[in-house]
């Protein structure tokens, strides 16, 4: 029996104090460029795990560590899987529950794709970041990264 992904994800927007957005460009779509993406591995594993697994995987960053800002942004999205990738649910599943994070980490942090899923990396302004990415959602959560820093307790806000 085939294992299908479970349709609830994690979003992770990694970012500096300056406010340098990582973005990753897809492996499968080259030109598809996104934030840290991912699903659960089973249906109970919280999805601050989920978070940071993915984070780790895809860029080799530890969430936990003591110098980074791992924050849930408590915003989720609902949206329509892409046909493309449709063949990795249960039949007859076509939307999926995506959970946005944001991981604050400092200037010059070390990044170390994951080659099967990402082919290349950029740190960029965070307007310029929103504009690149594929997902709409994405985008949005970045173009919301300004704001929400001003109302999260743990995140040092940048000047702008």
């Amino acid at each position: 029996m085939p294992s299908f992904k479970i349709p609830e994800s994690v979003l992770v927007v990694i970012y500096t104090p300056e406010l340098d957005v990582l973005l990753m460009e897809r492996a499968d779509k080259p030109g598809f460029w996104q934030s840290v993406t991912g699903s659960k591995d089973t249906p109970d594993e919280p999805l601050i795990t989920t978070a940071i697994r993915e984070v780790a995987e895809e860029t080799g960053i530890n969430a936990d560590a003591d110098d980074v800002s791992l924050s849930d942004w408590q915003l989720s999205n609902v949206y329509e899987i892409y046909p493309v990738w449709r063949h990795r649910y249960a039949p007859g599943v076509t939307r999926n529950t995506e959970h946005v994070f944001g991981l604050c980490v400092p200037r010059g942090t070390s990044v170390h794709l994951a080659p099967r899923e990402h082919l290349q990396y950029e740190w960029l302004p965070w307007r310029v970041a929103a504009d690149r990415c594929f997902s709409a959602s994405n985008a949005e959560a970045i173009l919301q990264l300004p704001h929400l820093l001003q109302t999260l307790p743990t995140t040092e806000v940048p000047q702008l």
